[in-house]
């Protein structure tokens, strides 16, 4: 049967081909050329109409062009016969053959795919460009746009202020409510698949995209569907939609989904804000308070290491000077019990140095100045005591009495020192 029709098929293209060509056929010899005469000009358009329409009235029983017959069958008002008859039909009946093999002419634009069925059976897809196939009932075809990007929206339409609750309102693993939205964007990549293994495709892959997006939601927190984990959400989702729909062999591919909007519902959204703030406020509290603690901590343990080397450096300080000194009694010891009196005289002499040196006080022998005016550098005398050193030889020469430059000065000098007593009393 179906090869059959498959070679029926085949012939009438062939006579179509053949009834089409000289009319189609831009270099045909013969177009505008007149049987009898030599004109090559275009046939006038007037004349064919009328001889067309006096053919058809001849062949339908009209009146019209009975001279063609030489009067003999084409007197005005005589009946058409038999062989009239049947040539008008037959006329009629192949203009309405060719017309009906004209109709099976398709075209199939770039980005589309034909889809031919027969008798309501897929047969075969067509690609772009002009096609053929055989005219209903037999067969038809459908033209589909396999290019195009189609989308769905969940949860909206149109806009995100128009919400569809229904589909928006989800929940999440730690039993909170969230409002998502979310777009999917798919192309074809089966046609015959898209139109004959699914009643509404578009239905399923808005019940897919649903599906999807609640199991990835239901496994995770709310903080993470709004927050952190939006991206991977719409990716996980992708690929568990695509899994869905080629399950169901409905010859669509995903190519992205676009998460439009994520948040608590409208009713507890001022409560969420409240919550997030306090959130926030307890985060910037705990940084500012690791941030103190990074502060004190290291100085803390500074100043403690810094402490304990102070005590161990005391320690052994104290440590080392008792040692000394208990070595040096005992060397004083040994020698003391040698010579008592001037290990004695020793001790003496050195602990008057020790004690003279640590006062500022300066100590002048008057009797052996011989009452001349003195000049006395105290500050280099008070450095030198302080810092326990020999005073120099040109301080120890300017702390002597001036010798008199003369015997009349030596006088005056003494008249002088009688009148300043003088004075004191």
């Amino acid at each position: 049967m179906i090869a059959s029709i498959s070679s029926v098929r085949d012939r009438l293209k062939a006579l179509l081909a053949r009834i089409l060509a000289p009319l189609l056929s831009l270099n045909d010899p013969q177009w505008g050329r007149r049987p009898g005469g030599g004109n090559q000009g275009p046939p006038d358009l007037d004349e064919i109409w009328r001889n067309l329409n006096g053919r058809l009235s001849r062949l339908l029983g009209g009146k019209g062009g009975g001279n063609d017959n030489g009067g003999g069958d084409g007197g005005g008002g005589g009946r058409p016969s038999p062989a009239m008859i049947s040539g008008g039909a037959g006329l009629v009946v192949g203009l309405v053959f060719v017309i009906w093999l004209a109709s099976g002419f398709y075209i199939v634009n770039e980005g589309q795919e034909g889809v031919v069925l027969r008798f309501g059976k897929f047969v075969e897809t067509t690609q772009p460009g002009p096609r053929w196939h055989m005219p209903y009932p037999i067969e038809a075809a459908e033209v589909v746009n396999v290019k195009q990007v189609r989308t769905v929206e969940v949860g909206y339409r149109n806009n995100v202020k128009s919400k569809v609750l229904k589909e928006a309102l989800m929940l999440t693993d730690d039993e909170n409510i969230v409002d998502v939205q979310f777009a999917v964007q798919y192309v074809l990549k089966s046609s015959n698949e898209f139109l004959f293994n699914n009643r509404a495709p578009e239905d399923a892959v808005l019940q897919a995209a649903e599906t999807a997006i609640r199991e990835i939601v239901g496994k995770n927190s709310m903080d993470f569907v709004i927050f952190e984990g939006r991206a991977e959400v719409a990716a996980r989702a992708q690929k568990l939609m695509q899994g869905i729909l080629d399950r169901y062999q409905t010859g669509i591919n995903i190519s992205k989904v676009t998460m439009q909007n994520a948040q608590p519902p409208e009713q507890v959204q001022a409560s969420f804000d409240d919550a997030v703030k306090a959130g926030q406020d307890r985060e910037r509290q705990k940084n500012e308070g690791e941030a103190y603690a990074n502060d004190v901590i290291p100085k803390a343990r500074g100043m403690a290491a810094r402490l304990m080397q102070e005590a161990e450096g005391y320690r052994s300080r104290v440590v080392e000077q008792s040692q000394g000194d208990a070595a040096r009694f005992r060397s004083i010891v040994a020698e003391y019990s040698k010579s008592p009196q001037v290990t004695r005289d020793r001790m003496y002499l050195d602990a008057m140095q020790q004690i003279l040196s640590n006062t500022s006080k300066v100590l002048v022998d008057q009797k052996s100045g011989g009452g001349n005016l003195l000049y006395l550098p105290l500050d280099k005398l008070m450095q030198m005591t302080g810092s326990g050193t020999t005073p120099p030889a040109d301080a120890a020469a300017a702390a002597k009495p001036a010798e008199p430059a003369a015997a009349e000065g030596g006088a005056r000098g003494r008249e002088a020192f009688r009148s300043r007593e003088r004075e004191g009393r």
